[in-house]
């Protein structure tokens, strides 16, 4: 089954508001002359969502959050609510970012009920796995990414996980300039799609995408994106300049037009 790519851009503690916007109209501008068949996303700071929301209105970038609380409201300094999000022109949300586990100690059951606060309020999740390179090292990737996998999904039905977008991010490979070969991330991905058959069905596994993350840039786009089970990416570095950026998602529209 054919599922629609997605480039997910996760612009982190970067670029100031009006670098945000003027940015977006500078893909904005970029694509213009190619009628986009990927879906493309964009992360910016939460200063930032609104007016990057405005920018890209019309277009065929959509915005999501970088966090959110499973609250809606209430006394939680410095957070960020489902509602609000969605008020500010959010479409996604991503949830269980390694950032998120390693610094800000984000648990399993932290990242499952962020899924859940999303999906009341009618935004799709992205949620990150990923192990790190301990793990790795110890054979121990498929149990930890299965485990947060499992957790993450606890008590959806198959129609709320249709709605939901796993992105594997093998933890050593984040902002390294090391990247898990193409063989290595389908292994992952593809053990990732069978547990998502045995828990909703073939149907819905089959429709649900699967990004890869880890210094992903034009260079390796194309090999990764070949994969069955690879359906596109969230990047983090290459997705602050607008050359590699684009480049990124026009290559994998054009592996989408070919296949």
């Amino acid at each position: 089954m054919t599922r629609q790519p997605l480039i997910a851009g996760n612009w982190k503690m970067n670029k100031t508001l009006p670098e945000s916007v003027a940015f977006t109209r500078d893909v904005v501008t970029a694509l213009a002359a190619h009628p986009i068949t990927v879906d493309v996303v964009v992360a910016p700071t939460l200063l930032a969502v609104h007016a990057v929301a405005q920018a890209a209105e019309g277009t065929p970038i959509q915005v999501a959050g970088q966090n959110v609380h499973p609250s809606e409201s209430g006394a939680f300094t410095g957070e960020v609510s489902a509602p609000m999000l969605k008020a500010a022109g959010c479409n996604y949300g991503i949830i269980g970012h390694s950032e998120r586990r390693q610094m800000f100690g984000d648990t399993d059951e932290f990242v499952q009920q962020k899924l859940r606060a999303l999906l009341n309020h009618s935004l799709k999740p992205i949620v990150c796995l990923g192990e790190t390179l301990e793990e790795r090292e110890k054979n121990q990737t498929k149990e930890r990414v299965s485990s947060q996998l499992s957790i993450a999904c606890q008590n959806l039905t198959a129609e709320e996980a249709a709605r939901v977008t796993v992105a594997y991010e093998p933890i050593w490979a984040i902002g390294t300039g090391l990247t898990a070969s193409p063989e290595q991330a389908q292994e992952i991905h593809a053990l990732l799609r069978q547990q998502l058959v045995e828990s909703f069905g073939k149907n819905v596994a089959n429709t649900m995408r699967i990004l890869y993350g880890g210094s992903v840039k034009p260079s390796n786009i194309e090999s990764l994106i070949q994969q069955p089970d690879i359906d596109g990416a969230l990047i983090g570095g290459a997705s602050l300049k607008v050359d590699l950026f684009t480049d990124i998602i026009l290559t994998a529209q054009q592996f989408n037009e070919q296949s």
